[in-house]
């Protein structure tokens, strides 16, 4: 993939990689790393198709049961250059695991009433993240129904961070596991340069929001609004 306009690596993120973390121990699944360590552009693009999965955990309704769903709307959030990224301004109690390892999960909660799951991405030490917008729901859409409101349709179960979040039972609990594995995981999509993919600006934020840093698959229901303003990318091989 050609590098896109927006260039995170610069001398400043070759620095701060150089600094990284201490003391983490060797990385178990070398490819799964890989994809993550990308620039967060590339991963969030990526990111459209593969597959999240939820193991409701013991002590929530349903406990043991699986909800998966299909990634079909990201937004990038760079590192050193986007002022709307939580790690702008370096690490802070909050932002400490956007720091560390790539494939990781960063959830916050915001408004007082919505959970934002979103997976780190750059080598460790640097702080990009990638939100997870949006899924089709494949699996346990009957205890999806169970978290979200009465007759909410079925494209639109895990539509919008917020409501992904309460379909999936996600919450800062999750935050800074590893998704390689266990309760929350994501699922990488074999390559697949038939889903038209758009792109815009990213959504509800004050600073930098014309960057055009938001990717949808063009032909799901699921994707949130607004739409008007997503472009299809004329091939797989496009830049922003």
């Amino acid at each position: 993939m050609p590098r896109s306009r927006v260039d995170t690596h610069n001398n400043r993120a070759k620095k701060r990689s150089g600094q990284g973390l201490t003391g983490l121990t060797e990385i178990r699944d070398t490819q799964w790393r890989e994809f993550f360590a990308r620039p967060t552009i590339e991963v969030a693009r990526g990111l459209i198709g593969a597959t999240v999965l939820r193991v409701i955990p013991k002590s929530a309704l349903d406990a043991g049961g699986l909800v998966a769903g299909r990634i079909v709307e990201t937004e990038a959030y760079l590192p050193l250059v986007d002022p709307a990224c939580h790690a702008y301004r370096g690490p802070t109690k909050r932002t400490a695991g956007m720091f560390g390892w790539p494939g990781k999960a960063y959830v916050y909660f915001i408004y007082g009433m919505y959970n934002c799951l979103n997976v780190t991405t750059e080598p460790a030490g640097i702080g990009g993240a990638v939100l997870i917008r949006a899924l089709e729901p494949t699996r346990g859409l009957d205890l999806m129904r169970n978290r979200r409101r009465k007759g909410t349709p079925d494209a639109l179960l895990a539509r919008g961070p917020g409501n992904l979040c309460r379909a999936l039972g996600v919450d800062t609990s999750l935050n800074g596991i590893d998704l390689h594995s266990g309760e929350l995981m994501l699922e990488l999509a074999k390559s697949d340069r038939t889903t038209p993919i758009a792109v815009g600006p990213r959504v509800g934020i004050k600073v930098a929001p014309r960057w055009p840093l938001r990717f949808a698959d063009a032909n799901s229901a699921s994707v949130s609004n607004p739409r008007k303003n997503l472009r299809l990318l004329c091939a797989a091989s496009d830049s922003i």
